[in-house]
């Protein structure tokens, strides 16, 4: 291209499209390096961007907003723009926050936990871990339990502890 062909493509407004797609390259680039969008709240805050690639004025700033209202992005709490997400994955997200906010669910520390599957019919899984749920003397033996497809399968950071109870529990008695 020659420089007249040049002044002429730099001085043409993007197309919506264009500028969908710069939008949406400058979001998902500030989630990849700051963990979220810290920046973009409306259109004029893209234009420093677009500016720098176009002359500035009314056209450009009204195709930018065009784009913004036609991606349909939701915004977070704060207004800030969410590239990555929808508005029913963000009301998902809001749902499931209340509800682990209101029953002070935490996430425990697993790593010193160690697997002890218990082999049962798959079939009588769900029927023996209602009972082992229930059984008040198992319940500081285990981080956690499961049914799986062949048998039940605790967490447990007492494994020889578990294991010797649930040895006697099996054991004939005579």
């Amino acid at each position: 291209m020659n420089r007249t062909t040049l002044d002429s493509a730099r001085k043409k407004n993007p197309s919506r499209a264009d500028c969908e797609s710069a939008i949406k390259r400058i979001l998902v680039t500030e989630v990849l390096t700051k963990g979220r969008n810290q920046q973009f709240k409306t259109a004029s805050d893209f234009m420093p961007y677009f500016e720098s690639l176009y002359p500035a004025g009314a056209a450009l700033t009204k195709q930018v907003q065009r784009a913004i209202k036609a991606m349909e992005l939701p915004r977070d709490s704060r207004g800030y723009l969410i590239v990555n997400k929808t508005e029913e994955q963000l009301e998902e997200e809001k749902d499931l926050s209340f509800l682990l906010k209101k029953t002070h669910a935490l996430i425990p520390d697993l790593t010193e936990c160690e697997p002890l599957l218990l082999k049962t019919d798959p079939q009588d899984a769900d029927y023996i871990l209602k009972h082992i749920l229930k059984c008040i003397s198992l319940k500081d033996k285990y981080e956690t339990v499961f049914a799986t497809s062949n048998g039940i399968l605790f967490y447990t950071k007492n494994k020889n502890q578990l294991q010797i109870f649930l040895d006697s529990l099996m054991e004939e008695k005579a």
